[in-house]
């Protein structure tokens, strides 16, 4: 969520980032709500996992998030034991940032079993600690893509217990409902998780002290008490505020009773003893206060990126058909582009550009569009007849005027099917944005995603499909006006 206050347009704005998860997001927009006062505060909300948050906050795209001590010291800074603070601020100074603001509560990572699968028939035997995991080699494993990953997540836990079993990865929104629905029996969890309780799950016991503490404190860059001086020094009156139970009270707030982030940080904030708001419909959810931005983001995003795509494209589709020499290479670049998987390119752009948001969105969805559009202006160019080339040859046209007055109108209904398509395509890729800070639709569908909220999902994917139709029926009006022309009522047929 954006919130944008009655400041001047020269005072610097504190950019607040949160990663996919809900509390992170709720989180992330304590902070916010708590800077508001005294600093315009733009909440980049559901970034992604920690190297995307990360480097965005390097980069300086974002100045301060939530993170976790655990977090810091081994997937940040790449500790493969505990460290003291002294020495992590000092390493983390190196790079402009530090550790400041403990919220007082321990959110360590667990695995956790379903209850009946825990209290089955060979109730004797299930496993209560995470060491008589290694004798039930038939227990499904689904955890985060994230913990997969993590140099304190499964590598080293399935080291450590001699674990056998091989793990399927899932979303963490999503792991509840599969463990619920038995599609898996074990799942990675977060300690201040609220569904761990409503499901009534066993964790189990870490009981070879694998996991580190997980305190949730604020990373943030140096500058920022400088630059924000009373923004920050209300942040900090947030040390020590936020228990365990606590935050699983908010987490179970917006995941149980299906309250919003913003609505939730605003009870913490203000402290309100009044009793919470009521559960968000779809229709609310639907047509709610964002969606005017998030339709002007999706636009946006989608029309820069088919405009740039039109741009190298079509000169690129001209080149392949008219040398055959270079005709394979050109459409072997632009198919391996789009083969590509749309997450781990944004991922590469970021570092590349030092950009979180519109630009790196903006280059990976204009080379995702290339493909139809360089297809389909070569095929055109290609089917132009041969006499009508050698007819405009003999009557001493040029190359040049020979492709704008002859091959590009001939060409052009097959040009404008590719870009029909790229736009098509793009309306629907450009939800994956939103996990960059992109913003537009996919905003919801990540939301959605994190609290594995149905109807969230629906308000972003529904819009999306409706914006992707009314593309279609744009061009397709376009290509009536502009080929086949107006058609009037002295037509006959």
């Amino acid at each position: 969520m954006c919130m944008h206050f009655a400041v001047a347009h020269a005072e610097a704005t504190l950019n607040i980032g949160s990663k996919r998860f809900t509390e992170s997001y709720v989180l992330g927009e304590i902070l916010s709500q708590t800077a508001a006062p005294f600093s315009p505060v733009h909440h980049h909300q559901g970034l992604g996992n920690t190297a995307i948050v990360f480097n965005a906050l390097k980069s300086g795209n974002i100045d301060v998030y939530p993170e976790y001590m655990g977090t810091i010291n081994t997937e940040i800074l790449k500790h493969d034991s505990a460290t003291p603070l002294a020495q992590l601020q000092s390493e983390l100074a190196l790079q402009g940032l530090g550790i400041a603001v403990p919220l007082g509560f321990n959110n360590t990572y667990a695995l956790a079993m379903r209850p009946e699968v825990a209290g089955s028939k060979a109730a004797g035997n299930a496993p209560q600690t995470l060491t008589g995991l290694s004798a039930h080699t038939a227990l499904r494993f689904g955890l985060s893509h994230e913990f997969l990953g993590r140099a304190d997540g499964w590598p080293g836990l399935a080291q450590r217990y001699h674990l056998p079993q091989q793990a399927t990865g899932l979303d963490h929104g999503i792991a509840y409902e599969a463990l619920n629905a038995r599609q898996v029996d074990v799942i990675d969890i977060y300690s201040t998780d609220a569904k761990i309780k409503q499901l009534g799950l066993r964790v189990l016991v870490d009981d070879g002290n694998y996991f580190p503490r997980y305190d949730a404190v604020l990373l943030y860059r140096l500058d920022v008490p400088s630059r924000f001086p009373k923004a920050w020094a209300a942040i900090r009156q947030l040390e020590g505020k936020i228990d365990n139970t606590r935050m699983i009270a908010m987490n179970a707030a917006v995941e149980l009773d299906g309250q919003s982030f913003a609505a939730v940080a605003q009870q913490f904030v203000a402290k309100s003893s009044a009793s919470p708001p009521a559960r968000t419909g779809f229709l609310q959810k639907l047509l709610g206060d964002d969606f005017s931005r998030l339709s002007r983001q999706h636009l946006l995003l989608v029309a820069a990126a088919v405009l740039l795509a039109c741009a190298v494209g079509i000169p690129l589709g001209i080149i392949a058909a008219s040398r055959p020499r270079l005709r394979n290479a050109v459409m072997a670049v632009v198919g391996i582009l789009q083969t590509v998987p749309s997450l781990a390119l944004l991922a590469m752009l970021i570092p590349l550009l030092g950009k979180i948001g519109f630009m790196p969105a903006l280059i990976a969805l204009s080379l995702y569009a290339l493909l139809p559009i360089v297809r389909n202006t070569c095929v055109g160019l290609a089917q132009v007849p041969t006499g009508l080339r050698l007819a405009a040859q003999a009557l001493g046209l040029s190359a040049r005027d020979r492709l704008l007055h002859i091959d590009l109108p001939l060409a052009l209904p097959m040009l404008l099917a590719g870009i029909q398509t790229a736009a098509v395509m793009s309306v629907g890729t450009a939800t994956i944005a939103a996990f960059i800070g992109a913003g537009g639709y996919g905003e919801r569908i990540a939301i959605g995603l994190a609290l594995n909220d149905n109807q969230m999902l629906l308000a972003g994917a529904l819009p999306a499909a409706a914006l992707a139709l009314l593309t279609q029926w744009g061009f397709d009006l376009l290509e009536r006006w502009l080929i086949r022309g107006p058609r009037t009522g002295h037509d006959k047929h």
